[in-house]
Protein backbone atom coordinates (compact mmCIF):
# COMPACT_ATOMS: atom_id res chain seq x y z
CA UNK A 1 0.00 0.00 0.00
CA UNK A 2 1.16 3.08 -0.76
CA UNK A 3 1.73 6.12 2.11
CA UNK A 4 1.79 10.03 1.69
CA UNK A 5 5.29 9.70 1.46
CA UNK A 6 5.18 8.43 -2.07
CA UNK A 7 3.33 11.30 -3.49
CA UNK A 8 5.35 13.34 -5.80
CA UNK A 9 5.14 17.27 -6.26
CA UNK A 10 1.49 17.83 -8.46
CA UNK A 11 0.30 14.02 -7.38
CA UNK A 12 -3.29 13.81 -5.59
CA UNK A 13 -4.51 11.18 -3.59
CA UNK A 14 -7.17 10.09 -0.96
CA UNK A 15 -6.01 9.67 2.54
CA UNK A 16 -7.23 5.87 2.89
CA UNK A 17 -5.79 5.40 6.68
CA UNK A 18 -3.32 6.77 9.75
CA UNK A 19 -1.95 4.51 11.68
CA UNK A 20 -0.48 6.17 14.80
CA UNK A 21 -2.14 6.60 17.72
CA UNK A 22 -1.85 9.44 20.64
CA UNK A 23 -0.77 12.93 20.48
CA UNK A 24 0.27 12.74 16.38
CA UNK A 25 -2.82 11.04 15.69
CA UNK A 26 -4.76 13.69 17.17
CA UNK A 27 -2.24 16.45 15.11
CA UNK A 28 -3.06 14.63 11.76
CA UNK A 29 -6.94 14.83 12.60
CA UNK A 30 -6.63 18.29 13.97
CA UNK A 31 -5.45 19.72 10.38
CA UNK A 32 -7.72 18.11 8.63
CA UNK A 33 -6.21 14.52 7.70
CA UNK A 34 -9.30 12.00 7.64
CA UNK A 35 -10.42 9.40 5.56
CA UNK A 36 -11.01 10.34 2.01
CA UNK A 37 -9.60 13.31 2.56
CA UNK A 38 -7.76 14.44 -0.74
CA UNK A 39 -4.08 15.79 -0.63
CA UNK A 40 -1.94 17.10 -2.83
CA UNK A 41 1.58 17.30 -3.01
CA UNK A 42 2.54 20.95 -3.96
CA UNK A 43 6.36 20.85 -2.92
CA UNK A 44 8.91 19.25 -1.11
CA UNK A 45 12.41 20.89 0.26
CA UNK A 46 15.42 20.62 -1.76
CA UNK A 47 16.56 17.42 0.74
CA UNK A 48 13.19 16.07 0.02
CA UNK A 49 12.22 16.12 3.85
CA UNK A 50 9.37 17.70 4.30
CA UNK A 51 6.85 17.67 1.75
CA UNK A 52 4.20 20.69 1.64
CA UNK A 53 0.93 19.33 0.77
CA UNK A 54 -2.68 20.91 -0.04
CA UNK A 55 -5.14 19.64 2.59
CA UNK A 56 -8.31 21.09 3.05
CA UNK A 57 -6.92 24.40 1.79
CA UNK A 58 -4.11 24.77 3.63
CA UNK A 59 -0.62 23.96 2.80
CA UNK A 60 1.02 22.06 5.02
CA UNK A 61 4.83 20.33 5.81
CA UNK A 62 4.38 16.69 6.85
CA UNK A 63 7.87 15.02 7.83
CA UNK A 64 8.88 12.15 6.13
CA UNK A 65 8.64 9.87 8.91
CA UNK A 66 5.22 11.26 9.76
CA UNK A 67 3.92 10.94 6.48
CA UNK A 68 4.85 6.88 6.43
CA UNK A 69 2.15 6.57 8.76
CA UNK A 70 -0.45 7.99 6.08
CA UNK A 71 -2.16 5.46 4.09
CA UNK A 72 -3.07 6.57 0.42
CA UNK A 73 -4.88 5.33 -1.94
CA UNK A 74 -5.78 6.80 -5.71
CA UNK A 75 -7.98 9.99 -5.86
CA UNK A 76 -10.59 9.70 -8.55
Amino acid sequence: MKTLNDLETGERALIYKISTNGSMRQRFLDIGLIENTVVECVCKSPSGDPKAFLIRGAVIAIRSEDCRDIFIKEAN
